[in-house]
């Protein structure tokens, strides 16, 4: 309430500043722990947690030790833990701290997930990055910055920043400052602008790129005869084969990313084929639940539109009959057109739709279901037939699970393997979609019997 109300009181410029010293004077209280790590900060829309793990996860297949910080969780050398504080990227003495026990820990490499908000607070301003990494950029968090351009300038700030930034030294050779960009993005032109050290752009060849990239240099990375099925991905660099077991093509580009990432940091082309065939899905991540019930189960992350279309396109891969989807959307006065847009993307796509609860804050709850069931409405759902608004989530996935017939596919998205729900007055309830679902599995088979 305090920090409400400080916030409203106190010029921009004010806030901006005190912001700015407690960055620097974090840094200072844990020794300026950046200073001892290869840090690699991943900055975009979507995307950005899975990147962050794969590329921990492809460092790690080459004898490196690695921590990161990101939405899903931390990793800290060989401990591993959930975020349930609701924050993609940690306050400034959070971070620092995290990145001081990285360097006790042993560890040579730093993965940073940076959101735009973070940049904005200046959060980032006492790390010293050596890699800058792009994933894609959507309309998303225009409720905070206000326009897309100002949402855009937030995240170029990191390329900016990393570019300033002093070169470190390991073993007697320099670190030079290196930007990884998603060159099928509208916005690559804008990250490469910065022109970095070294700069590598990935992408799979033959995307329909709407911009021109020749003026701005940088190594290309680019994935070919790309084919995605419902068992893995495949796709060659330079007459080099790939494969990936997480499905969709939204996992090929941020295995593209962090193989990229990778190879610029030294790995071999050989470690990284090695690398990415290891990689397994992310939780909450398309993750599936199978606790013996005759049709698929998935939990996914996504909570808006571009990343919910990725979704849909990945799900269409797997054999299914009907698609039950259980859907909502986040309050807290963010993005509130996009409630409708949910509702009908999910009209236009599953055969039945539940819209419940998810992380309403001190936004009437009800409100955020009934903008998201007027959607699906507006595209043709029927209330009583296929569409159906309950609001306990719990209750929503148990009908979920009651509708579902062998051979279908039931799909509960908007919060992953978050621990916690967001709630009225800063409070956060214990939650969990994966458990959620397992209870409503578990339900189902003890009253059948």
């Amino acid at each position: 309430m305090l920090k409400a109300f400080l916030h409203r009181l106190l010029p921009r410029r004010v806030i901006n500043v005190y912001h700015l010293c407690l960055a620097h004077f974090a840094a200072f209280y844990y020794g300026h722990p950046s200073e001892s790590l290869i840090v690699i900060g991943v900055t975009g829309t979507n995307g950005k947690s899975t990147t962050t793990a794969y590329i921990g996860r492809m460092l790690e297949t080459a004898g490196h030790r690695v921590g990161w910080t990101s939405t899903v969780g931390f990793k800290v050398g060989s401990r591993e833990w959930m975020n349930d504080k609701k924050m993609t990227m940690l306050g400034r003495f959070q971070t620092q701290k995290m990145l001081r026990e990285m360097v006790e820990a042993g560890c040579t490499h730093a993965i940073v997930e940076t959101s735009s908000q973070g940049i904005d607070q200046n959060r980032h301003v006492a790390i010293n990055y050596d890699v800058a990494v792009f994933t894609n950029l959507t309309a998303e968090h225009i409720d905070y910055h206000g326009t897309f351009d100002a949402y855009k300038i937030a995240k170029g700030k990191l390329f900016e920043h990393t570019k300033n930034g002093t070169r470190k030294e390991f073993g007697g050779i320099e670190q030079k400052k290196i930007a990884v960009v998603n060159i099928d993005d509208a916005c690559a032109p804008y990250f490469l602008s910065f022109c970095l050290d070294k700069q590598y752009g990935f992408g799979i060849a033959g995307s329909a790129r709407e911009v021109n990239l020749h003026r701005f240099p940088f190594v290309p990375y680019e994935a070919e005869q790309l084919e995605t099925t419902s068992v893995c991905s495949r796709w060659t660099l330079e007459d080099v084969e790939f494969h990936l077991k997480p499905l969709g093509r939204f996992n090929v580009y941020n295995a593209l990313a962090a193989s990229t990432v990778c190879e610029a940091l030294g790995m071999t082309r050989e470690q990284t084929v090695r690398a990415v065939a290891v990689l397994e899905s992310v939780p909450g991540r398309l993750e599936t639940i199978q606790e013996g019930q005759p049709y698929t189960v998935i939990v996914d992350y996504a909570y808006e539109p571009a990343a919910m279309k990725a979704l849909y396109d990945t799900v269409a891969l797997i054999p299914h009959e009907r698609l039950i989807q259980v859907t909502g959307s986040a309050g807290g006065g963010r993005d509130v057109g996009r409630r409708r847009t949910l509702g009908m993307m999910a009209a236009n796509t599953a055969d039945v739709v539940i819209v419940t609860n998810e992380d309403p804050y001190d936004d009437d709850p009800k409100m955020i279901m009934d903008d998201v069931a007027r959607g699906a409405e507006e595209s043709g759902m029927v209330e009583g037939e296929n569409l159906q608004r309950i609001l306990d989530r719990q209750q929503a996935i148990n009908e979920a699970m009651r509708l579902a017939k062998p051979g279908d596919l039931v799909l509960i998205t908007g919060k992953g393997c978050e621990p916690v729900m967001a709630v009225a007055h800063g409070k956060k309830i214990p939650w969990d979609d994966r458990e959620a679902a397992r209870r409503a599995l578990w339900k189902l088979s003890t009253t059948s019997r």
